[in-house]
């Protein structure tokens, strides 16, 4: 059995790509199998309910093909070790999607982990079934984030399947804190002075703005040399978002979306009395329907599929996307909540 790493690299997929695609038709088939692995299947084991069900439905297939019998008896062997695999939890990549490609007269077994399937399927070909892996990296592509405060920024390159973090930014930034001038003196009993505070906060001001102008310069240089798909931008509270005026003109078009790294979930309980907020999958998710979310907060250790939907289609329409782990905000949010443009 040749199975990839757990953290399958796109440089090991490519391989398992090519070492593929060099089989040619014979006296043989290939089983081809996509799985998804959501962590809800595996928890409840329908992943394997599924797959008996799918091999299930191919030996039947089998019986009303003429098909020689050597190849008959392939098949089904190869039906079987499928099975007992996914019999195996612990076997299991920690992904939430495998492909398995299996022909014991080659002999051929691939288990490669997949971060997203398209559709669960079981299919008997002549040569293996690889334009799922194809289209997932082509269309993927390579997503930048960026994740940026006054004092450094940390960059991570995305792909479909992997995640790699770039060298860093550091800021040359002042200690930050409150200015604690000298007492001023009262002149007429109007406070005399200030300048000192004044300057102080105005040298804080254009060091985080030069930093952010670096930054984005840094993005733009990774930009020409590897070609972006896409570029989250990740800060902490108001300033989640202020990386982005400072973008190159070419860079604000790739932009999926804004993510604040400490979000405050009591927003929504203020926001829900007055219109301004939703609570719940359902109401969020019409809040979505309709254009409404400005902020989307998404509990971080839900797993109802319809959380990543939202997530997904929130980056579609460019709203701010707050992902909650911490276990007080989360308890503020059930499943899914939204901060809204426009009032219900």
């Amino acid at each position: 059995m040749t199975a990839l790493p757990l953290a399958v690299s796109a440089n090991a997929v490519r391989d398992a790509v090519r070492r593929l695609a060099a089989i040619r038709p014979g006296s043989y088939r290939v089983v081809s199998c996509y799985l998804k692995l959501e962590p809800r299947d595996k928890t409840r084991g329908k992943y394997l309910i599924k797959m008996k069900n799918r091999i299930r439905a191919a030996l039947a297939e089998l019986e009303r093909q003429a098909l020689e019998r050597t190849v008959r008896d392939q098949i089904a062997a190869d039906l079987e070790r499928i099975r007992r695999y996914f019999e195996q939890p612990a076997e299991l990549p920690h992904a939430r999607g495998i492909a398995l490609f299996v022909c014991e007269t080659i002999p051929l077994f691939d288990v490669i982990p997949l971060p997203h399937v398209y559709r669960s399927r079981l299919a008997v070909e002549p040569v293996p079934l690889i334009r799922e892996l194809l289209a997932l990296e082509q269309e993927f592509g390579t997503i930048l984030v960026a994740a940026c405060d006054r004092t450094g920024a940390r960059f991570f390159e995305v792909t479909a399947f992997d995640v790699t973090e770039l060298p860093g930014l550091r800021a040359a930034a002042s200690r930050t804190g409150k200015f604690h001038g000298q007492r001023q003196a009262k002149r007429g009993g109007v406070l005399a002075g200030g300048f000192g505070e004044h300057n102080y906060h105005m040298r804080i001001r254009e060091e985080k703005h030069r930093h952010y102008a670096n930054v984005a310069d840094h993005i733009y240089q990774i930009h020409t040399q590897r070609p972006l798909t896409g570029l989250v931008v990740a800060g902490i509270g108001v300033d989640a978002a202020a990386l982005v005026p400072h973008l190159h003109t070419y860079l604000h078009d790739l932009v999926l979306g804004v993510v604040k790294l400490n979000p405050n979930a009591e927003a929504v309980k203020e926001g829900l009395g007055s219109g301004w907020a939703v609570n719940g999958i359902d109401p969020t998710l019409k809040a979505l329907i309709r254009g409404q979310v400005r902020t989307l907060l998404a509990d971080g250790h839900d797993d109802d599929p319809r959380i990543d939907d939202a997530v997904e289609e929130a980056l579609r329409q460019r709203a701010q996307v707050d992902v909650l782990y911490d276990d007080a905000a989360r308890r503020a949010v059930d499943g899914l909540a939204a901060l809204l443009r426009f009032r219900r």
